[in-house]
């Protein structure tokens, strides 16, 4: 469903300095109980002192446990933590840019087209390398597979713009492009070897836990430089988000301003769903959530307060995954429908009462 709000957008400011700083001091709170939280649950249980310990004087602890915590649950928090702030902010910069509230990476096929990059680099080549050989192509190879994939959708959708000036028009080709590469990647399923499938397939699901410090170093490197770029473009994007004529007068470059927004985007969720598989919903309503609580449409303190709640988000979502008490995982991806959906219906529903985008 495709809802236009460009007439109804204005950029409008915090109600007090004061109240936005004591809401990022909260929400920051919150983050790191949660990023502790997180820690402490698994299958093995360990006292939280003794968390404490490992952390910061790890001599006090056991070895075991100091094995647990970090080489498993502290990546996989991390990962959490980072592709939390990658996805919300392309969720963001995505609902700037075609002025819709149910825009982003996964529902305008971003995720699909980085999906597209990795399934030829594992699918594609399953013919030529066996899996351990494929594996040796590296980190990197994946992470740019993943983001060349992303970076193609959005490039279809950049040409597309400058040809098409209805933004509406835009966002339906862009669902439709994402469809398309979902069509072929089911056909590189269907001629790919079973290891291989069977290996993708648990990739779709999505997984935190399955990160190595080598791509935990890739993720965080990505994550921060698409991060800085898009807090750079703060004020790029609150022009766009009154309009491309409004901005034009100002003396925007629109073109320039679309390539910048669309290679941070990619950058982010093409990292993200490198190596953790494609995470929905979370660009879709963290935006949102972040739009609520600062009642804001501000860019500079909505990326500080999406940063932080999106991390908070998938760290809640890796909570509820791992089923305290229990020793199986569920998927990412359907904790994350499971908390999004409900935010997306709202969405629906508020506008069709009447309710403004902001």
């Amino acid at each position: 469903m495709c809802i236009d709000l460009s007439n109804q957008i204005t950029i409008t400011n915090p109600v007090s300095t004061k109240r936005s700083y004591l809401l990022i001091g909260f929400l920051f709170l919150l983050l790191i109980i949660l990023f502790f939280l997180d820690l402490f649950l698994g299958s093995v249980n360990i006292p939280f002192r003794d968390i404490i310990h490992v952390l910061f004087n790890p001599s006090k602890a056991r070895e075991e446990w100091v094995t647990i915590i970090l080489e498993f649950r502290l990546p996989k928090a991390l990962t959490a933590l980072l592709a939390g702030i990658a996805l919300s902010i392309s969720g963001l910069q995505m609902q700037t840019v075609f002025r819709n509230p149910l825009a982003g990476p996964y529902v305008l096929g971003i995720s699909a087209g980085a999906s597209l990059g990795v399934a030829i680099l594992v699918l594609g080549f399953s013919s030529f390398f066996a899996l351990g050989n494929l594996q040796n192509l590296g980190n990197w190879a994946i992470v740019i597979a993943a983001c060349s994939g992303a970076a193609l959708i959005l490039l279809l959708i950049l040409a597309v713009s400058f040809r098409v000036s209805d933004i509406m028009t835009i966002l339906i080709l862009g669902i439709m492009f994402g469809s398309a590469t979902t069509a072929l990647v089911s056909i590189l399923q269907y001629f790919s070897t079973e290891t291989m499938l069977k290996a993708f397939i648990i990739w779709t699901m999505g997984s935190l836990g399955s990160v190595s410090k080598m791509q935990l170093n890739i993720l965080m490197f990505c994550v921060i430089f698409g991060t800085l770029t898009a807090f750079l473009s703060s004020k790029m994007l609150n022009a766009l988000l009154l309009g491309e004529s409004y901005a034009k007068s100002m003396g925007l470059n629109i073109k320039l301003s679309r390539i910048i927004v669309f290679a941070s985007t990619s950058i982010l969720a093409g990292s993200v769903t490198a190596f953790c598989g494609p995470i929905g919903f979370i660009g879709i309503a963290v935006p949102h959530i972040a739009r609520m609580t600062f009642k804001t449409s501000n860019h500079l303190y909505l990326f500080t307060g999406t940063v932080i709640i999106g991390a908070s988000l998938l760290l809640i979502s890796d909570v509820i995954s791992q089923l305290p008490g229990y020793e199986k995982i569920l998927p990412i991806n359907s904790v994350t429908a499971l908390l999004g959906i409900p935010v997306v219906i709202w969405i629906i529903i508020r506008k069709r009462k009447g309710a403004s985008f902001m």
